[in-house]
């Protein structure tokens, strides 16, 4: 039996970053799964480096992730009552990639943040900029961690059983998306 394929974009390009920890519990909550990551260290979408050069190889790797991927999930960060600068990036360059890679495939959103929403005004501000992507998004449930500093132990696993088992619960349900696809 194959492996389904998971393809994780974390939101933010800091290492130690707590959408990278809540990525990494995504991974592991999903089970078994042949794995990649996006690399979102892409030029600034400029039409006219587009024009001059094309689709940069950075990005069109990405869209081919994506493509690749029986699933996949968007950890975002909440940076000024929305996703970050790079993951906002990523989403125009992919969007000037032929094949429209985002197109039926099944997406979860997770966010972690340090204030009491937990990315919740990121992660409304990323669906709606991915309504033009028509993926197959999960409704939920909502993954939100708030005060994330505090909710992950040392081994990087969630502490709070209610986040953790939401987080179960989503990854069972994208695992099941993207095996019917």
């Amino acid at each position: 039996m194959t492996l389904p394929r998971l393809f994780g974009i974390p939101g933010a390009l800091r290492a130690g970053s707590y959408n990278r920890l809540l990525l990494a519990e995504a991974r592991r909550l999903f089970g078994p799964a042949d794995y990649d990551e996006a690399d979102l260290r892409l030029p600034l979408y400029d039409g006219d480096l587009e024009q001059a050069e094309g689709i940069p190889a950075s990005v069109q790797r990405l869209a081919d992730g994506i493509v690749a991927a029986d699933a996949v999930v968007i950890a975002t960060p909440e940076y000024n009552r929305g996703p970050s600068g790079v993951l906002k990036n990523a989403l125009d360059w992919i969007s000037r990639t032929k094949g429209r890679p985002f197109r039926d495939k099944p997406l979860a959103i997770i966010s972690a943040a340090d204030g009491r929403g937990g990315g919740d005004r990121s992660q409304y501000a990323l669906r709606l900029m991915l309504v033009a992507f028509r993926p197959h998004l999960l409704q939920g449930p909502e993954v939100l961690v708030p005060e994330a500093a505090h909710a992950f132990d040392a081994g990087g696993r969630l502490v709070h059983e209610a986040q953790s088992k939401a987080l179960e619960e989503l990854m069972a349900a994208l695992r099941a998306a993207g095996e019917r696809r």
